[in-house]
């Protein structure tokens, strides 16, 4: 495997050439913690409860803003304030996948105004490289990052073999804004990038969810397949509205120190 699965996130938040890539190692490493949860939950005090909950075990919080029925401007303050607050940062995951003119506006405006508060989003390669140059003229100017989707934890998805091999081509060929992928293993997107590899299907009690979701460990997916973050949703704040406070903050830090520890046995192998 890659040597970049054996250098210290620490080493790696000196070197990337993206920016909010090098915040989010730098993140990852102040924090010891390489997990992301995500927020699918319709309601705004519900996401908020679940953020302030989770969020200090976390390095990332990602969100589907799209389905927050009570979405207004003032959940995208307090979402900000949160991130200050405990020291994570945000991402949208909103799967771009249009056309450029129409991506770069879906970015900018509309009600959500994405690049204004998320420091990730993500993008399908599908409509080709005028996506992410799209995308770029945004984002770049506000220091954020673009993770491409060149895999899915669901069964059945198509994001393999040669999608993904083009996928990395087409990252490759926009280093400044490409931070890396959303994907199932490192082996899959090459070891000659320092690539950030953020990994879905994690989880600790079960292996799938009877829609398709399969799930594996943290150490299946930090120590055995090299990636560097984990995603947690339903697992950490349980579906629905959430579980209670308390229980969102001890299944957070039960997968954090999961993540971390995959990690640490990584390095020493």
């Amino acid at each position: 495997m890659s040597s970049i699965v054996t250098t210290p996130y620490s080493a790696r938040a000196e070197t990337h050439p993206v920016a909010i890539a090098r915040t989010l190692l730098a993140t990852i490493a102040r924090k010891s913690t390489n997990l992301c949860v995500s927020v699918d939950v319709t309601k705004k005090d519900a996401l908020l409860r679940i953020v302030d909950a989770a969020g200090p075990h976390c390095c990332v919080i990602k969100t589907h803003i799209d389905i927050v029925d009570d979405f207004d401007d003032d959940l995208v303050a307090q979402l900000k304030a949160l991130s200050e607050k405990h020291d994570f940062l945000i991402w949208e995951d909103r799967k771009f996948a249009d056309i450029g003119n129409t991506v770069k506006l879906q970015y900018s405006s509309g009600v959500y105004k994405i690049a204004s508060w998320a420091h990730i989003t993500n993008a399908h390669p599908i409509p080709g490289d005028g996506i992410v140059t799209s995308l770029a003229s945004v984002g770049l100017p506000l220091s954020r990052g673009l993770l491409l989707m060149a895999g899915m934890s669901s069964a059945g998805n198509l994001a393999t073999g040669a999608y993904t091999a083009q996928t990395v081509e087409m990252a490759k060929r926009h280093k400044d804004f490409c931070m890396g992928f959303v994907v199932m293993d490192r082996k899959s997107v090459g070891g000659d990038v320092d690539w950030l590899i953020l990994t879905p299907g994690v989880g600790l009690d079960t292996k799938g969810d009877g829609a398709g979701q399969q799930y594996r460990t943290p150490e299946e997916v930090i120590k055995e397949s090299g990636c560097d973050v984990i995603i947690v949703g339903r697992g950490i704040y349980g579906g629905g509205d959430g579980d209670p406070s308390e229980k969102i903050v001890e299944q957070a830090k039960r997968y954090k120190e999961a993540g971390w520890k995959a990690y640490e046995e990584r390095l020493k192998a």
